[in-house]
């Protein structure tokens, strides 16, 4: 087992993969930009080294971390999720300096980063994907192929960036004129977030579900998977919420968990990941694509195993077996997590950065918080804006959605505009509550914005905190 790990990340994914090192008795090393220096993941690690001034560009540096890594003597480099997770120059960069990199090999990182190469090789697997086109040239000749799946498939028809991710470079069409005008847009998009313009079509398909499998596979030929996860409500192909397991017929579930082991093995996949499909209205399910790193939404499925994924992920990039095999692995109730960010949803979600007033989060049975802020904490403007993940379980649906309630009733975030009101909306919906949501279900349930402000103002901030401190109860909390 490796003695110290550089975790080359922020926020509360790092602090998340320090808690699981530290568990295994690895030192923890974190880097950070000088305008993050008051991030709670400095704080969380053993020791700290200063990339740069940032912001952003330095936790892009591969050279600074890899010579960050070399000093303070670490033998292997976590990623975590966003930054530099799914470069493969970043993996063997770290393969040529003599550094464990945990996650999957660099030629897995390639053929999963592009669309239509991994579409390609789960063909060749016999994996249903849903009809697409190979990469489309620029110019005129593109717009014609375009223009001819497009009569041959039928709209919608879905626009996409060959190395995408997060949502970046899609667009969903409805006519020929969207169409043509998603391409260059598209393109755009993708150029600037991957530096790459390349695109490809799929057939759309009309309010899908999207469901993903959480998979694991080690260096001795071992793949198991840890269930289906329901990720279905999206704002611009951005996941909010998701659900472990994605309650589906059993027979369908044991199929889609079969197909992504199948696929885990086609692509040659190491460590953890994630397979991802589209269900369509029949329950005909179709490969999305592979994450090639840790999700956001692991925590729903370690709370319904008892598995600790970055344990699993730590373990088998220091050469060791999974810890499981299949038939140890047994599923319990259904988890639910948010992403609580710092978005006004009545604006467009845009970001709101500022100084966080008060912060005091819920607890009790079932309730689990993985978060990276405290109060008086400034949220910096130049990173994601996401929070803290609050997840919970319940040994069933329902109990885990009166449980959310609760939670949500009892966080209280001030100082700046949260989602915390809007999700406390989703989970009094009644579709919510009957589980009656696809892909649509943020842009067709408009009334969700429909809410009050609950946050106490600026100015009564003070006294709020002298109650707190003097009574230990938050007395805005109902």
């Amino acid at each position: 087992m490796f003695k110290k790990l550089l975790v080359a990340n922020r926020g509360e994914i790092a602090i998340r993969i320090m808690r699981s090192a530290q568990e295994l008795g690895i030192k923890t090393v974190a880097v950070y930009e000088e305008t993050d220096r008051d991030s709670m993941h400095i704080m969380r690690a053993d020791e700290a080294i200063c990339l740069g001034t940032g912001p952003r560009r330095d936790y892009l540096n591969i050279d600074r971390i890899i010579q960050a890594a070399q000093s303070a003597q670490a033998e292997a480099i976590h990623p975590g999720y966003g930054f530099l997770a799914e470069n493969p120059a970043f993996s063997q960069r770290c393969t040529e300096a003599g550094l464990v990199f945990v996650g999957p090999p660099p030629q897995v990182i390639i053929d999963m980063g592009s669309k239509v190469i991994a579409r390609q090789i789960m063909s060749d697997a016999q994996i249903p994907s849903i009809p697409g086109t190979d990469i489309l040239p620029h110019g005129k000749e593109g717009e014609d192929i375009a223009v001819a799946f497009a009569d041959k498939h039928r709209f919608p028809i879905m626009v996409k960036a060959v190395a995408g991710g997060g949502g970046r470079g899609i667009r969903a069409t409805q006519n020929m004129d969207e169409l043509v005008k998603a391409l260059q847009s598209a393109r755009s998009e993708a150029k600037m977030a991957f530096g790459n313009d390349d695109i490809y079509l799929e057939r759309g398909l009309t309010k899908p579900r999207h469901v993903e499998v959480q998979v694991l596979a080690d260096n001795f030929g071992n793949v198991v998977h840890l269930g289906t996860r329901n990720c279905s409500i999206q704002r611009r192909h951005q996941k909010m919420i998701e659900i472990a397991p994605a309650s589906l017929p059993e027979d369908l579930s044991g199929a889609i968990c079969e197909t992504a082991v199948r696929a885990t093995r086609a692509c040659k996949y190491v460590n953890a990941g994630t397979v991802e499909f589209l269900l369509d209205q029949d329950d005909n399910f179709y490969f999305l694509e592979v994450n090639t790193r840790i999700q956001v939404e692991h925590t729903v499925t370690e709370v319904i195993t008892g598995i600790d994924i970055v344990r699993e992920q730590i373990r088998v990039a220091a050469g060791e077996r999974l810890s499981m095999d299949q038939k140890d692995i047994t599923f319990r109730g259904t988890a639910i997590e948010l992403r609580v960010t710092a978005e006004d949803p009545k604006s467009g979600f845009v970001a709101s950065p500022g100084v966080i007033e008060i912060y005091q989060s819920p607890g009790g049975h079932g309730t689990r918080v993985d978060g990276a802020v405290y109060q008086g904490y400034e949220i910096p403007r130049y990173y994601d804006s996401m929070l803290v993940k609050l997840t919970v379980y319940g040994f069933t649906w329902r109990e885990a959605v009166d449980r959310l309630h609760r939670a949500l009733g009892n966080f209280l975030i001030a100082g700046v505009k949260t989602t915390i009101p809007y999700y406390k909306q989703i989970v009094k919906d009644p579709d919510f509550i009957e589980q009656k949501f696809d892909t649509s279900y943020i842009e067709t349930h408009p009334q969700l914005l429909e809410y009050q402000e609950e946050v106490p103002p600026i100015d009564k901030l003070a006294n709020v905190v002298a109650e707190i401190n003097a009574h230990g109860y938050n007395p805005y909390a109902s």
